[in-house]
C-alpha cells in the first residue's frame, strides 16, 4: 500500500506542488505576525478546484514550510515568525549577533527536516491502531472527547484559564447558530434566512485567524517589519551542519519524542513543544549556564520538536476528528468538503488518499532543505522590502475573494469581516482566536454526542446517565478532571518548590 502510494506522489505536478507550497509557507512563516494558520486559511479557498490529494498536499506543504519559516525571523530579528519559533530566538538570535546567522539557519533547516520526517514516521505508526480504536467510540465517548479537547484548550491557553474558557464558550455559541443538526429547530438566526445554514467553519477560520493579524500589522505600520544585515562570508556547508545536528543524537531523539507527545494533545501545538524541548535540552546539558548565548543544542531541540508537531498533530485529527493544533482545523475543513470523514474509513476506503497526504508531508520536510538553504535568504529579502501598505491590502483582497468564492455569498464575506473584527478586539484582552475556533469545531461534536446519547438512553430513569455507562467514558472523564485541574496543580507544585527552596536558603544562611 505504501509503495503504491509513493509511486502516485512521483507525479511531477505533485512534486511541483510540494516545492511551491513549502516556498509559500516559508514566505509567510518568515514574516513576523503571520502564522501558519493564517497561511492555510488564505490558501484554503483556492484548493477547492484541485483534486482532493493535490489540495491536501498543497496545504501540508504550506503548513510544514510555515512552521520552519518562523525560524528565519526568530534568528535574524529576534521576533518569532510563528508562535512555534518562540524558543528558537533564545539561541538563534545570539548566534546571529556573533556573525553566525547562516550557520544558525543551516542548523534550523536540517533540524526542521529531521523533525518533519520524525513526525511523519510517528503518524504512520500511531494513526492506524488509533483509528481502529475509534470504532469503539459511540456518541457518549465522542461527547467526552470533545469536552476533553475543550478543557485542554482552556488549560493550555496563553494567559488565564478563564479567558481560554471564554474563547471556547464563544466558539460553541457561534456553532449553535442555524438549524440544529438533530431536531431541525432554528436557533439564533435573528430572523435572517441567510443564517439558517449557520456560520461556515471555513468562514470563521479565515475571519478569526487572518483579519486580526492584518489589523495588527496595519496598526504597527512601519515598525511591523525591520530588516537586518546577514554576513554571507560566515557560511557552513550542508554537510558540516548535518554532522553537527546528528552529533547530538540524544538531544534530537528526546526533542522529537517530546514534540510528538505534545502534538497528540489537542490544542497544544508547536509553541508549547519547542519551549518544553528547549527546557529539557537545557536541563540535560553539561553546561546549562551557557544557554541563551548561542548554544547549538538549544536551537536543534526547538526546531526539531516544533516540526514534529506538523504531522504529529494529525494523529487525533485523522483518527478522531479532533484538531491537534489550530492549523489542523483548516485541513479538517478541506477534508470534510471533499467528503472525507476522520476515522477508520480514512485508512481503508480512502487509504491511497490518506497515505498520500501523510507521505507528501515527508516530501515537504525534505524539500525544506533546498528551498530553505537556496531560496530562504531571497525570500527573506523580498519580505522585508515589501511595504506594509502594499502587503496588508493584497492579503485582505485575497481573503475577501477567497471567502466569497466558497459559496458565492456576500453574507459569508460580511460574517468573516465581523468575526475578524471581533477576534481582533478579543485579542486586545488576551483572548486568543484558537480557543474560539476549536470551540466552534468541538462544540458541534459535543452537542451531537450528547443529544444522540440522551435519545438512546430513554430506557433509563435519567437518560443522561447513559453518558457514564461505558468504561471508556470513565477513562475520558478522568483525563478531563486531570486536564482541568492541571493548571492549578502546577501552580501549587511551583509554590511548594519555591517555598522549599527558600527554606533551604534560609537554613544555609
Amino acid at each position: 500500500m505504501l509503495f503504491e502510494t509513493f509511486t502516485l506522489l512521483l507525479d511531477p505536478v505533485i512534486i511541483l506542488t510540494v516545492f511551491i507550497g513549502v516556498s509559500a509557507g516559508l514566505f509567510v512563516g518568515a514574516m513576523p505576525g503571520l502564522t501558519a494558520t493564517m497561511a492555510l486559511a488564505v490558501l484554503l479557498p483556492f484548493t477547492f478546484t484541485l483534486p482532493p490529494l493535490h489540495g491536501l498536499v498543497a496545504l501540508g506543504a504550506v503548513y510544514m514550510g510555515a512552521i520552519y519559516g518562523g525560524s528565519f525571523a526568530a534568528i535574524l530579528v529576534n521576533t518569532p515568525g510563528t508562535p512555534s519559533s518562540i524558543a528558537t530566538a533564545f539561541e538563534g538570535y545570539p548566534m546571529a549577533k556573533q556573525g553566525r546567522a547562516l550557520e544558525a539557519i543551516g542548523l534550523a533547516t536540517v533540524s526542521s527536516a529531521v523533525g518533519g520526517l520524525a513526525g511523519v514516521f510517528f503518524l504512520l505508526i500511531l494513526s492506524p491502531p488509533l483509528a481502529r480504536l475509534s470504532l469503539r467510540f459511540g456518541p457518549a465517548e465522542y461527547f467526552w472527547v470533545a469536552i476533553l479537547g475543550l478543557t485542554l484548550i482552556a488549560s493550555l491557553s496563553e494567559g488565564s484559564v478563564i479567558k481560554g474558557m471564554m474563547g471556547g464558550a464563544l466558539g460553541i455559541l457561534i456553532g449553535t447558530m442555524g438549524v440544529a443538526p438533530i431536531g431541525g429547530e432554528t436557533r439564533f438566526t435573528f430572523g435572517l434566512p441567510v443564517l439558517q445554514g449557520g456560520v461556515a467553519m471555513i468562514v470563521a477560520l479565515i475571519g478569526l485567524f487572518v483579519i486580526p493579524e492584518l489589523y495588527t500589522i496595519a496598526a504597527k505600520g512601519k515598525t511591523a517589519l525591520t530588516a537586518v544585515n546577514v554576513d554571507s562570508r560566515a557560511r557552513s556547508s550542508l554537510w558540516q551542519v548535518t554532522k553537527k545536528v546528528f552529533s547530538m543524537p540524544g538531544n534530537l531523539i528526546r526533542s522529537c519524542i517530546i514534540g510528538e507527545i505534545i502534538a497528540i494533545i489537542p490544542g497544544a501545538g508547536g509553541n508549547i513543544a519547542n519551549l518544553v524541548a528547549y527546557n529539557e535540552a537545557k536541563r540535560a546539558s553539561k553546561n546549562p549556564e551557557k544557554f541563551g548565548t548561542g548554544v547549538e543544542e538549544g536551537l536543534v531541540a526547538t526546531e526539531s520538536s516544533n516540526n514534529v508537531t506538523v504531522a504529529g498533530s494529525m494523529v487525533p485529527l485523522l483518527t478522531l476528528g479532533i484538531p491537534g493544533a489550530p492549523p489542523d482545523a483548516v485541513i479538517l475543513g478541506v477534508m470534510l468538503l471533499h467528503g472525507l470523514r476522520p476515522g477508520i474509513e480514512l485508512f481503508t476506503v480512502n487509504a491511497h488518499l490518506t497515505y498520500g497526504f501523510i507521505l507528501s508531508m515527508g516530501f515537504a520536510a525534505i524539500a525544506m532543505v533546498p528551498v530553505g538553504l537556496l531560496g530562504g535568504r531571497l525570500i527573506y529579502k523580498v519580505i522585508f522590502r515589501t511595504p506594509y501598505y502594499f502587503l496588508v491590502p493584497t492579503i485582505a483582497l485575497a481573503t475577501i475573494l477567497g471567502t466569497y468564492a466558497l459559496r458565492n455569498s456576500h453574507t459569508d464575506v460580511i460574517i468573516m469581516l465581523l468575526l475578524g473584527t471581533l477576534g481582533y478586539i478579543f485579542k486586545q484582552f488576551d483572548v486568543a482566536p484558537a480557543p474560539i475556533v476549536l470551540g466552534l469545531i468541538l462544540g458541534s461534536i459535543a452537542e451531537m454526542g450528547y443529544v444522540q446519547t440522551v435519545l438512546g438512553g430513554q430506557a433509563y430513569t435519567y437518560p443522561f446517565l447513559r453518558l457514564f455507562v461505558n468504561p471508556l467514558s470513565h477513562i475520558l472523564i478522568g483525563m478531563i478532571v486531570f486536564s482541568a485541574a492541571w493548571p492549578y496543580l502546577s501552580t501549587l507544585i511551583r509554590r511548594l518548590k519555591n517555598r522549599s527552596r527558600n527554606n533551604m536558603e534560609g537554613r544555609n544562611e
